[in-house]
C-alpha cells in the first residue's frame, strides 16, 4: 500500500496488482494504520482511496489468508471489519477511486466512503453465494447505497453477472463515470475542492449523513456473525467451488 499527500488530500493506493489488490493480512493493518494516523494529522482533509493498475480496485480478501475463527456459532473473526475508515472512527471524507473489479471484500471499503467516482471499465459484483458463502457485511454496506432490488440481485447472482459502470452510475453506487485515463485526476479534484473547504464543517457533516443511516446499519451487523457461520459450508467445499468457478459472466 502506498499514500501521497499534496494540499490536504492523501492518494491512499492498495498496491497489489498482481492480485488484483486483494487484501491480505498485512494490508488489512497497513489500512487500519494508516486511517489512525490520518485522525491525528491536521495536514490531512480529505482522502482518494484506489487501487494500483487498471484491471482492478480490489477483489477483497486474498483468498490464500489463513484465518482462525472462534468455535462460538455467534462469532466469527474478520479482519476486513477493521479496512474501513468509519472503523477507525475517521471522519476525514474519503472518495473512491474504482479502476476495473471491485468485487467481494471491496465493499467493506466502498461502504465507508463517502462517494465512489468510476473508470468506464470498472465493473462490481459479490461472488459469495457462488462459492456457498453467505453475503452478509458486504451486502449490509451496499444496502446503504443501493435500491433493494439492486443490491438483492448483485448478492444472489454471484460470479454470474457484473454490474458496469454505467448501471452502477444509475443505480447510485457511483457519482461519476470517467474515462479510465482520468479517474485518478477527476478524484482528486473532487477531493482537493473538499479539502479547500474548513475541515469542521466537512467533517461534521459526513457525520450528519452517516448518521442517517448508522443504526440501521448496526443492526443489521449485529446479526451478521451468526449469519455467516450458519449459512457458509465448509472451507474445503468453498475451495471446490472456487476452483470451479464459472469463466464466463454477463455485464450489464
Amino acid at each position: 500500500m502506498t499514500v501521497d499527500t499534496k494540499d490536504g488530500v492523501a492518494v491512499v493506493t492498495l498496491n497489489r496488482p498482481d492480485r488484483h489488490n486483494a487484501i491480505d493480512l498485512t494490508m488489512c493493518e497497513e489500512l487500519s494504520a494508516t486511517w489512525r494516523e490520518f485522525r491525528m494529522s491536521p495536514d490531512i482533509r480529505a482522502v482518494v482511496l484506489t487501487g494500483a493498475g487498471d484491471k482492478a480496485f480490489c477483489t477483497g480478501l486474498d483468498r490464500s489468508c489463513v484465518i482462525p475463527q472462534p468455535p462460538s456459532p455467534y462469532a466469527i473473526d474478520d479482519p476486513l471489519l477493521r479496512i474501513g475508515p468509519k472503523s477507525a472512527d475517521l471522519w476525514i471524507p474519503v472518495i473512491a477511486a474504482v479502476n476495473g473489479m471491485a468485487c467481494g471484500g471491496a465493499f467493506y471499503l466502498l461502504g465507508e466512503c463517502e462517494f465512489a467516482i468510476a473508470a468506464d471499465h470498472a465493473t462490481f459484483f459479490d461472488p459469495h453465494t457462488a462459492y456457498g458463502m453467505v453475503s452478509a457485511y458486504e451486502s449490509i454496506g451496499m444496502a446503504q447505497r443501493m435500491p433493494y432490488g439492486e443490491v438483492m440481485r448483485m448478492s444472489l447472482m454471484g460470479t454470474a453477472e457484473r454490474i458496469g459502470a454505467r448501471r452502477a452510475y444509475e443505480t447510485g453506487l457511483v457519482s461519476e463515470v470517467v474515462p479510465g485515463d482520468e479517474l485518478l485526476a477527476a478524484a482528486v479534484r473532487a477531493a482537493g475542492v473538499v479539502a479547500s473547504y474548513p475541515t469542521e464543517a466537512v467533517q461534521g457533516t459526513v457525520r450528519a449523513v452517516w448518521s442517517a443511516r448508522a443504526a440501521g446499519r448496526s443492526l443489521a451487523l449485529a446479526g451478521a456473525p451468526h449469519l455467516v457461520t450458519l449459512g457458509n459450508l465448509p472451507p474445503e467445499r468453498q475451495q471446490e467451488l472456487f476452483r470451479a468457478r464459472r469463466g464466463d459472466h454477463r455485464v450489464r
